[in-house]
């Protein structure tokens, strides 16, 4: 395996995978750019906080369900196709937001939307470059996630230097764009399954202990995979909520609005570093432990949100959340291989993803108690209290592989 892993990080084919794939997942950045924007859409249509983040619910929901499908098919059809279709459907979508006029239209069109970032998502990405890389594999993930986060921070920065209430509709149009003429080439000439000689999807791990990898109908009779359902469901429950509501919670504090979009931005791009250099240092140590550190971080800046409205806290809560949200990308497919193995984790992955919709909830709860009680506060806590109980659940994750052996 040593000697297949260092072909293939010369392998040009290789490259050319982790470009594609980093291209494509820019368009789970595409998600950020409704939180920076919502100032300015919720009083261009009149619409409540309540309503605005109601959205994220259809959106979530489809992405949840349809998610055990896309790891269905990249199993079966291969992570191209899935890639191509996902990147027409995500251009056509937002070619539709732009033309909006009704709170309904904004539900439907984020339900579709739905579609082409669970197509463009981790499970897709995650699975094709695991299939390339063995060894550096973390290293790999990180570099190709960071997509997600470079999409995000060059659109909220050039969000924030429009400065001008009626520009969402152009922006829109841009990014509907920018997915048919960018993000669909590079996913049809870049993306390529590995062939038999170049594929590094064995685990060295598993080959010395003869250890075999475990199928969806097995990996949900153990405890790990529950754990890290509930693990997942909290941490998408306060990163959308945080996506949609930190530049209202900002502005709502006395910052302007560029000066909050930019501590979104800030936060987003952080996301670059922290992916590529965790991925490598995800390479030398245990997954878990990695694991560990990395929802740690995540439960410390929840627990640093709470004073927030401190001076200066802010900042070290932008180095927190945007260091921890974005590793977790990584972080989470590997811990994902330690306990079940790399073969089927595109189905069992898809299978965790149900835990999506916690998302909607978390974003929904924030806008409720905001509503209802004038301010943020009190979301904050119960944010701090499920990371925290997320941190304590994974020190308890194993490798399922040898516990179901025995």
């Amino acid at each position: 395996m040593s000697g297949v892993a260092g072909e293939q990080r010369s392998d040009p084919r290789a490259v050319l995978v982790v470009l594609g794939g980093l291209v494509c997942q820019m368009g789970l950045g595409y998600n950020y750019v409704f939180g920076a924007l919502a100032p300015d859409v919720i009083a261009d249509f009149g619409w409540t906080k309540a309503e605005f983040a109601g959205a994220r619910a259809p959106q979530l929901w489809v992405m949840a369900l349809s998610s055990p499908l896309v790891g269905y098919l990249v199993v079966k059809v291969g992570a191209r196709g899935v890639l191509v279709a996902s990147a027409v459907l995500l251009g056509v979508t937002f070619l539709m937001l732009r033309g909006m006029s009704a709170l309904w239209q904004l539900y439907a069109v984020l339900g579709l939307q739905a579609l082409s970032v669970t197509g463009l998502g981790d499970i897709t990405v995650g699975q094709v470059v695991s299939g390339w890389f063995g060894r550096h594999r973390g290293l790999a993930l990180g570099v190709v996630y960071t997509g997600s986060n470079l999409g995000g921070a060059l659109l909220i920065r050039s969000i924030g230097l429009l400065g001008e209430p009626d520009a969402w509709r152009d922006i829109f149009r841009t990014m509907g764009g920018a997915a048919l003429f960018v993000m669909l080439p590079l996913a049809f000439f870049a993306v390529r399954e590995p062939g038999g000689a170049e594929s590094a999807v064995a685990d060295p791990a598993a080959e010395d202990t003869g250890r075999r990898d475990l199928d969806l109908s097995r990996a949900v009779r153990t405890r790990s995979f529950w754990i890290l359902a509930f693990a997942l469901g909290s941490f998408f429950f306060y990163f959308v909520a945080i996506l949609d509501h930190l530049v209202l919670y900002l502005t709502e504090q006395g910052y302007g609005r560029t000066d909050a979009q930019g501590h979104l931005s800030n936060a987003i791009l952080l996301g670059m570093a922290s992916k590529v250099g965790f991925g490598w240092v995800a390479d030398r140590m245990a997954p878990r432990t990695a694991a560990w550190v990395d929802f740690g971080l995540l439960a410390l800046s929840s627990l640093v949100l709470l004073v927030s409205s401190s001076p200066g806290v802010v900042f070290v809560f932008v180095l927190l959340f945007g260091f921890s949200v974005a590793a977790r990308d990584v972080v989470y497919p590997l811990v994902l291989v330690h306990c079940f193995g790399v073969r089927e984790m595109a189905r069992i992955y898809g299978a965790l993803m149900l835990a999506l919709p916690a998302g909607a909830a978390g974003t929904w709860c924030a806008a409720s108690i905001s509503d209802a009680l004038g301010g943020y506060d009190a979301a904050f806590l119960v944010f701090a209290v499920l990371n925290v109980a997320a941190f304590v659940a994974l020190l308890f994750v194993r490798d399922e592989r040898s516990a179901y052996s025995r």
